[in-house]
């Protein structure tokens, strides 16, 4: 016996609107299934894998089986679109992680420093040379929800600081803010 999902009952604005949806559910699962893959939580990635196949199958099945249709084409498209803002979203939202704030300045760092630390995070700061002279650079690892903070106090301090951001995965130890 196949399982087939007979979706040709629906009329195409219905059926446009159930292939936007399901790809807003493809794609936002495929966002948090890159992270699970990321942060190394295999069971978590293995089921959200599984759960966007299917949704993924049944919705470009639908387009192709109405290829006439320019709507399911743009449902498509536009849900594809959409369910990557919704997955980043959800993500920003519910899935709290750690950054790296990397910052050079060449700038005298005490300031910068004393606000990184007032702000309860640790910093790290080691000595460099760049293109125009001697500079800081100053690592410090921070809740995701904090990098747009720390990182416009950054900017109010020195407008020229070399700033990067990198998504953090903690292994051992460490001073993390409570």
């Amino acid at each position: 016996m196949v399982l087939m999902l007979d979706l040709s009952s629906f009329n195409t604005p219905a059926l446009a609107g159930l292939i936007f949806i399901l790809r807003v559910l493809d794609m936002t699962i495929d966002t948090m299934r890159i992270l699970a893959v990321y942060r190394s939580r295999r069971s978590t990635a293995w089921i959200l894998g599984l759960s966007q196949s299917f949704i993924f199958i049944v919705a470009i099945t639908s387009v192709l089986t109405n290829l006439s249709s320019i709507w399911t084409m743009l449902a498509y498209a536009g849900g594809f679109a959409t369910g990557n803002l919704v997955g980043m979203s959800i993500n920003d939202r519910f899935f709290k992680g750690f950054s790296n704030v990397r910052v050079i300045t060449s700038k005298p760092s005490g300031e910068m420093l004393g606000f990184i630390r007032d702000a309860g995070h640790a910093a790290t700061e080691i000595p460099g040379y760049g293109m125009d002279g001697e500079v800081s650079v100053i690592y410090s690892s921070i809740r995701r929800d904090a990098v747009k903070r720390i990182t416009e106090g950054i900017c109010s301090i020195d407008q020229n600081a070399f700033i990067t951001v990198e998504e953090l995965v903690p292994i051992n130890k460490g001073y993390w803010r409570a």
